[in-house]
């Protein structure tokens, strides 16, 4: 349940953001008749996205489970979701200053085109991006926790992305979004340390990498099958045997990627404007 309230509250905020971002733009140039392209548009891409991950979901269950396909199925999206989501979270730190001004020159193209259409372009392309990379995460975690714990997470991550979104739009973008993405950032990197252990699991009961000897075994004090087992699992690649790579490779990559992500960024020297003699 955390993983999906986790993600859903991170590509949440960051979609749900952007309409933030776009509908003050609309009420500062008197345009809120069309607030419903902007609205629109992120609708249908969250939509689209929806339907897809549902489809997807039920024929890769259908077609995989109880059998090796799901494992190598598991351990490429385990994967692809370590990936995406390790470089969409530092990019965000990167461009959490910029993205407000650079929504603001594509809003003000489209309002000086006068095309309602181009502002739920905007919308559509942007918060897809969101909802396409929460389906990948969401499909990473979905056989390791049922499905009432994924819809409750979900529910709950958007209700708090969709509160930030409205104080945002309220308060005038004054909160400061740098500090709350570098929280949750810091947090998703723990959920990517467990999808790595996780796919260094998978690979390892497939007989790709070698080392399936376990360090130790909490099996009866904390099982995998257990409720919290199977949480902790999802979440943070917990095992109640865990093998040495795949302790490694979750230390590993925790320590590194919390490191640099949480390294102070080093400001762009501003070039030095020539004395006027």
């Amino acid at each position: 349940m955390l993983g999906s309230f986790l993600i859903f509250a991170r590509e949440g905020i960051e979609g749900t953001l952007i309409c933030a971002i776009l509908l003050a733009i609309l009420s500062a140039a008197g345009r809120r008749d069309l607030f419903r392209w902007v609205l629109g548009g992120a609708a249908a891409a969250a939509l689209l996205a929806a339907v897809a991950g549902v489809v997807l979901w039920i024929v890769s269950r259908d077609a995989f489970v109880g059998s090796t396909a799901q494992e190598w199925f598991e351990a490429v999206v385990f994967l692809v979701a370590v990936a995406v989501l390790t470089y969409m979270t530092f990019w965000m730190r990167r461009h959490s200053r910029t993205i407000g001004r650079e929504l603001r020159r594509r809003a003000d193209g489209a309002l000086r085109g006068g095309s309602g259409m181009a502002l739920a372009l905007i919308a559509f392309v942007t918060v897809g991006r969101e909802a396409v990379e929460t389906v990948i995460f969401l499909i990473a975690i979905a056989y390791q926790s049922s499905p009432a714990q994924l819809g409750i997470g979900a529910a709950l991550g958007l209700a708090v992305a969709l509160a930030f979104s409205i104080a945002m739009y309220r308060l005038g973008m004054r909160l400061n979004i740098g500090r709350i993405f570098a929280v949750v950032g810091s947090l998703l990197m723990v959920v990517a340390a467990g999808l790595l252990a996780n796919a260094v699991q998978n690979l390892q009961q497939l007989g790709v990498l070698p080392g399936s000897h376990a360090l130790w075994d909490a099996s009866r004090v904390l099982p995998d099958s257990s409720g919290i087992g199977d949480v902790l699992h999802g979440l943070f690649g917990y095992s109640a045997a865990p093998t040495v790579m795949q302790l490694v490779a979750w230390l590993a990559f925790l320590v590194a990627g919390l490191t640099l992500f949480l390294r102070p960024q080093r400001q762009k020297p501003r070039p030095l404007t020539p004395a006027v003699s």
